[in-house]
């Protein structure tokens, strides 16, 4: 309304003030998630992103926080930016904070412009799969694996198995088929800004210093700065949030019935698995 209003008073009379909206994508990058340890999807920040080109500004400000995580995730969050800034017709600058490495690095070549601190960690171009095996444990304590299947690869890396070379060779060719499309996405983005470095697509990281020499990065800087020097010194920053009642907008807490016993001990239990996977995402960028 208010935008509106603006719009129908004489030029001279119109607030000179820009007004940028800013998203925040903080967080390991996976489906599903939930009130209890929230994660990066499309289904958490499609509303966000949304919101944020529906405002009347020259563009969206993207603050990015993100070990990485799931590829497809990655990517879908990375197309629908796109597809908006394309159809908006707006800029998207994406500013870096501690990490926007693997995946999170994928939804900050969505920028027309990537920021970061000097100390941020960018790139970890490449793809890892990580599990356990646990088959000398089983054989230690007793226990007999019982796996019947209908299809003879339906068990491949069955953690309570010794590791098969076949298995582990396909594995390999379909992480090669990730990496080769989140190369040619970093790539198609980044252009010629990329320095022909042997080291740029091989999983490593750097700092954001080292980022801007590769043509990870842009430039060094932090948002209020970047965008008041661009915009003016009026701007205003307006943070995207998910719309919430007195209890949230799904009820207490966010959901809308509340949760039950069984709820929260499933989602305690569920938790701790995910709590493990995120803790050792942000540890290999020393966070």
């Amino acid at each position: 309304m208010k935008r509106l209003f603006n719009r129908l008073l004489p030029k001279s009379w119109r607030s000179n003030v820009v007004v940028i909206p800013v998203i925040r994508l903080h967080g390991t990058i996976m489906a599903g998630g939930g009130q209890f340890r929230p994660s990066l999807s499309l289904a958490s920040t499609a509303g966000l992103i949304e919101k944020a080109f529906s405002f009347a500004a020259p563009a969206v400000a993207i603050s990015i926080n993100s070990p990485g995580g799931s590829p497809v995730q990655s990517r879908l969050i990375f197309r629908r930016i796109r597809d908006l800034a394309n159809e908006k017709n707006k800029k998207v600058l994406v500013f870096v904070e501690d990490v926007a490495a693997s995946g999170g690095y994928m939804i900050a070549v969505a920028g027309d412009e990537i920021f970061a601190d000097p100390s941020s960690i960018v790139g970890s171009i490449g793809v890892v799969s990580a599990s356990f095996g646990f088959p000398e444990l089983m054989k230690k304590i007793g226990v007999e694996r019982r796996v019947h299947t209908a299809g003879q690869n339906k068990a491949v890396l069955d953690p309570f198995k010794p590791e098969k070379k076949e298995d582990v060779e396909r594995l390999k060719a379909l992480q090669l088929e990730v990496h080769e499309t989140f190369i040619d996405l970093v790539k198609e983005r980044r252009g010629t800004r990329l320095k022909d470095d042997p080291d740029l697509f091989t999983g490593l990281f750097w700092t954001g210093k080292k980022g801007l020499e590769l043509g990870l990065v842009d430039a060094l800087g932090d948002m209020r700065s970047v965008l008041k020097t661009r915009f003016g010194t009026k701007t205003q920053l307006k943070l995207i949030t998910a719309p919430r009642g007195l209890f949230g907008r799904f009820g207490l807490f966010g959901s809308r019935q509340g949760f039950s016993a069984p709820d929260i001990a499933a989602a305690a239990a569920s938790g701790v698995i995910d709590a493990a996977e995120e803790r050792a995402l942000w540890a290999r960028f020393g966070l």
